[in-house]
Order: structure tokens, then C-alpha cells, then sequence
């Protein structure tokens, strides 16, 4: 009995299948090599995070002035902060102010008098001088002129404010061992031409003061310089090197949804870490300040450097809870197919609802139907680069983004309709007149 060809070729084939299976390796080593290497790429994009939201946000600061200007800007309104500048400025106006010339305007013949007054009265003279000084440079600080001032030393700042990432001195912003300082002199300027303007001519000969505000006083500052310098230097490709440690892991993973779920919620994870350490920080820095310093001007100084940084934080945060959200509920899960399943049929209820009372979606249904999934695909990727393209995302864009999408999903599912079967056509009556009653007599006539 001769051999069925088709009976060899299939043979052949099964061999040829054997073959490459063997050369391929054992699948369950594979795939546990596959998987370490997928788990070193997410651990390594979990590690990245938090260092790239921090390389973001130094970069943000020395590159965009008007970005260090928004940081910065809302400590003119701070009430501690208005009364450390007070105190301040006061007292290095009071230590200028030429009070001798007095005696030196006076009459020869009254300076006898007039040194003998000063020495009854001279205490209660400076410190009402004093009290007149330092009234006059509160009413400044509160006053939206000082906006407009603050928001000029900002500026001149910023141009300056990359050599504290260098560790040099000088300019508007000025590094001196483990303390940060603005320079106030255009304020006491301002203040000058204010006590002049109220009376106090003297004070025109006050003559230009450069006196310094203290940002930042810590033993860290030199430690942070490198730091920072160092993420300076690698600018806005940390994160973007985090991104693709994570794409590469999930590509790489045998589970792609499960690597995406655990990507995304490491990430999330390592910003909730360095938001701690903000916090711990904070607490640590506030501690070891110097006695004479307002801690409350010094609190208000902190949060205003790190609230952006904390914003960023909060924005990974977001995202990351809101992409592992997203791949477990398209998962295979039955949990998650339970929450599918509650959509489309709330969803089509909905719909069969609005078809009792009249609602006709025409050929819309139909063509939803038809490119549902690539409708939804292309609502995701603009969702996606809404958030990518946003010059400084935070979390209300990423969490206001996610309700749009899900609100255009919806509206996708409650158009989504199958196009139905054609409906049948009544049959045609049979031709010529239709058939009367019978004639009389009970029999019906000859067709």
C-alpha cells in the first residue's frame, strides 16, 4: 500500500516545528531570562523618577525666568515673610542714616543746646525715628508697589540664580559657605525715595545699601550644589531616560499589561518617596536654623521653592495611578471584566432608552461599530499628547484629561450600535380583485 503524500509533508513539517522549538531553548528559561531583564528595566525607571522629576524641575527654574519668577513671586504677600524684610530693611536704613548731620546743619551758638536735648532725649529720639522707619517700610511691603519691586529683583536675580547651582557667588543671588541670600538693594531704594517722600529729607543721604535676605541656611547647601549641578547638567533626559526604561521593560515583559500596571504604579510610588523626603527635610532644615531666625519666614521661604516640585510630584502621582488604572480595566481579569461588563450594559441601557423615545442614530451607529476601536485608540493618543505637550502638566490636567477620555469612550460606547439585519419585505397580494363574500346559497362561485 503506497505511503499518502500529504501524510509526509505534514511530517516534514512537524519535524522542521521540533527543530526550531529545540534551538529556541527550553520556553520556561526563555522566559525567565526575558523577565528578569523586563523587572531590571522597571526597577531602574522606578529608581529614575523621582531624579528626573527633580532634573525637570532644576532645569525648569535656571532656564525659565518666568518660571523662577512665578516660584518665587507669591513671598511678597507672605505675612512672615513682610516682617522678617521689614526688621530687615529697617535696620540697615537706621544703621545709614546720617543722624550726626543734624549737628552739623545747627547753628554754631545752639549746638551747645542742642547737644545738651540729644543727651536727655537721644534713646527716645532713635527709637521713635525707628518706629517712624519701620511703620513707613511696612506700609511699603504691603503695598502692591512692593509687587512690582519684588518682581524687578526677581528678575535681576534669575540671571544669577544658575551660580547656585555652580557654587559661585556673586550678582542678585549670592552663595556665602552654607547660606543662600537675595540682595535687597533695589527694596531699600525704593524705601528711601518712601521716607523722603514723607518728610524725612535726611534720608536722601542715605547712600546705596546692599544688604542681604537669607533664602536658604543649611550645612546641605554645598551637598545640594552638587547635586543639583549634576541634574542640571543632565537637564530634561533623566526622565526621558525613566520613560524609556519603562516602555523597554513593558515591551520586554511576558505579561505586557502586568508590567505596564506595576511600571506605573513604581513610578508613582518613587515620587510619594521623594514627596516624603520633602517633608523630612523640611522638618530637619527648620530644626537646625540658627536661633534668631523667624522660623515661620523660613517655613514660608521652603514651601514656596519646593511648591512646583511638589506639584511635579503630585502630577507623577496622577499619572501613574491613572495608567495602571487604565491597563488593569482593558486587562483579562475577571474583576475587570466585571466592571466591562457593568459599562456596556449601563451604557446600553442607556441607549435602548433613548431609542423607545424616538432617538435614531441613523448610519452613525453603524460606522461607531465599525471603528470603535480605532475611535478609541485615537482618543487615548490625543489624551496622551494633551499631557506630553503641556508645558508644565500637573496633577488637575492629568486627572481633568482622564475624565474627558472617559467621557468620549462613553459617548463612543453609547453610539456604538450593530448595523442589524435588513428587514423583510410584506409579500405582494396575489393579482386581481380580492376574493367577496359568497353568493347566496352557501356555495362560493367558479374561480
Amino acid at each position: 500500500m503506497a505511503a499518502d503524500p500529504s501524510d509526509d509533508r505534514e511530517l516534514a513539517e512537524l519535524r522542521g516545528r521540533i527543530a526550531v522549538l529545540e534551538e529556541q531553548g527550553p520556553p520556561r528559561k526563555r522566559h525567565r531570562v526575558q523577565s528578569f531583564f523586563a523587572a531590571l528595566l522597571i526597577v531602574l525607571a522606578v529608581v529614575l523618577t523621582p531624579l528626573g522629576v527633580v532634573a525637570a524641575w532644576s532645569k525648569s527654574q535656571v532656564t525659565d525666568t518666568d518660571r523662577f519668577v512665578a516660584t518665587m513671586a507669591p513671598l511678597a504677600s507672605d505675612p512672615a515673610v513682610q516682617g522678617a524684610l521689614t526688621d530687615r530693611v529697617t535696620t540697615a536704613v537706621m544703621q545709614q542714616l546720617p543722624i550726626t548731620d543734624l549737628l552739623n546743619d545747627a547753628a554754631p551758638g545752639d549746638r551747645p543746646l542742642l547737644d545738651a536735648a540729644l543727651g536727655r532725649l537721644g534713646p527716645a529720639l532713635t527709637s521713635g525715628l525707628t518706629g517712624f522707619v519701620h511703620d513707613q517700610v511696612l506700609r511699603f511691603v504691603r503695598s502692591d508697589a512692593f509687587a512690582t519691586v519684588w518682581t524687578g529683583v526677581l528678575r535681576n536675580a534669575h540671571a544669577a540664580f544658575d551660580k547656585v547651582l555652580t557654587g559661585q557667588g556673586g550678582g542678585a543671588v549670592q552663595v556665602k559657605g552654607d547660606t543662600v541670600s537675595l540682595d535687597l538693594a533695589p527694596v531699600i531704594a525704593a524705601v528711601k525715595d518712601r521716607l523722603v517722600a514723607n518728610g524725612l529729607g535726611l534720608a536722601s543721604k542715605i547712600p546705596e545699601v546692599h544688604t542681604d535676605y537669607t533664602l536658604v541656611q543649611s550645612d546641605a547647601v554645598r551637598k545640594a550644589q552638587t547635586g543639583l549641578r549634576l541634574l542640571d547638567l543632565a537637564g530634561f533626559w533623566v526622565p526621558v531616560l525613566a520613560l524609556l526604561c519603562a516602555v523597554g521593560g513593558i515591551v520586554l515583559a511576558v505579561h505586557h499589561r502586568r508590567a505596564t500596571v506595576w511600571a506605573a504604579l513604581g513610578a508613582a510610588a518613587g515620587a510619594g518617596v521623594l514627596g516624603i523626603g520633602l517633608s523630612v527635610f523640611r522638618a530637619i532644615y527648620l530644626d537646625k536654623l540658627p536661633a534668631d531666625v523667624d522660623q515661620a519666614a523660613a517655613m514660608a521661604v521652603y514651601d514656596t521653592l519646593v511648591r512646583y516640585l511638589r506639584a511635579a510630584i503630585r502630577m507623577v502621582l496622577a499619572l501613574g495611578v491613572v495608567i495602571a488604572l487604565a491597563a488593569w480595566l482593558t486587562g483579562g481579569g475577571r474583576r475587570a471584566g466585571w466592571v466591562r461588563h457593568l459599562w456596556g450594559s449601563g451604557l446600553g441601557a442607556v441607549r435602548q432608552a433613548a431609542e423607545g423615545i424616538g432617538m435614531r442614530l441613523g448610519p452613525v451607529g453603524p460606522f461607531v461599530h465599525r471603528w470603535k476601536s480605532w475611535l478609541g485608540w485615537g482618543a487615548v493618543a490625543v489624551a496622551a499628547v494633551v499631557v506630553l505637550t503641556w508645558s508644565y502638566p500637573t496633577s488637575a490636567v492629568v486627572l481633568w484629561t482622564a475624565v474627558v477620555l472617559l467621557a468620549g469612550l462613553a459617548v463612543l460606547e453609547f453610539l456604538d450600535t450593530p448595523a442589524g439585519p435588513p428587514a423583510e419585505e410584506p409579500a405582494e397580494p396575489p393579482a386581481g380583485p380580492p376574493p367577496g363574500p359568497p353568493p347566496a346559497g352557501g356555495k362560493a362561485a367558479p374561480a
